[in-house]
């Protein structure tokens, strides 16, 4: 067979072919079509995604309780200045879980703690007896394994731990049975801010069943 036949035979062949495959339907054509879909979608999936994934900005409003904000924080060492009312009452760093607890209480209940500073695990006073005053917060300090269950609205105090030096601090917003809801400022980027915690009631002691939680203060 010579070149010029060659050819010919190799026209004939792809001539009768397309033939048949446009007589059967064109198989495989819906195979690429979906395959090309498939592809834009999942580039559509990754834009829509990185667009989810954009971190907040410091100092944007998370949450807020009784009309009082939530800040977010990103890293729990993050400080952006020092927080003050008009009449130079200290609310504390920006927006650590301390900025947030007082001036929950200033903005929600006018009340100003006679002492202003200090960090979260310096709110409780473990020299004090359960349900006496707490004079430096001007609030009524109670144990956690103490007589008293938590109310709603009450700061609770967590100590120092290993990976946290400073302590935390948690307001209460609803209690049933056996169970605690807050709200937090500043419990880390990847943390909500809010949460539940268990509650034990066992021989008269009420017990928040969660480490290092010292106790908690309550306004009256």
């Amino acid at each position: 067979m010579n070149k010029e036949q060659t050819k010919a035979l190799a026209f004939t062949t792809l001539l009768f072919g397309s033939l048949a495959w446009w007589l059967m339907g064109m198989p495989g054509l819906n195979f690429i079509s979906d395959t090309f879909e498939k592809i834009k979608t999942q580039k559509t999936t990754k834009k829509s995604s990185k667009t989810k994934s954009t971190k907040l900005a410091t100092g944007t409003i998370i949450d807020s309780y009784k009309g009082v904000d939530v800040f977010y924080n990103g890293s729990v060492s993050h400080v952006n200045g020092r927080n003050k009312t008009k009449d130079g009452y200290n609310l504390g760093l920006k927006h650590q879980c301390v900025e947030f607890a007082k001036r929950f209480y200033y903005e929600a209940f006018n009340h100003k703690m006679p002492n202003s500073y200090g960090h979260a695990k310096d709110f409780y006073n473990s020299k004090l007896k359960h349900g006496s005053i707490n004079k430096e917060r001007n609030m009524y300090q109670y144990k956690n394994g103490g007589n008293e269950k938590p109310k709603t609205n009450d700061l609770i105090v967590i100590g120092p731990s290993k990976y946290n030096k400073f302590g935390h601090l948690m307001i209460v917003t609803n209690v049933k049975k056996d169970v605690v809801s807050f709200i937090q400022q500043n419990p880390g980027p990847n943390n909500p801010s809010r949460g539940k915690l268990k509650v034990e009631y066992n021989n008269g002691s009420w017990s928040i069943k969660s480490q290092n939680i010292l106790g908690w203060l309550r306004l009256r």
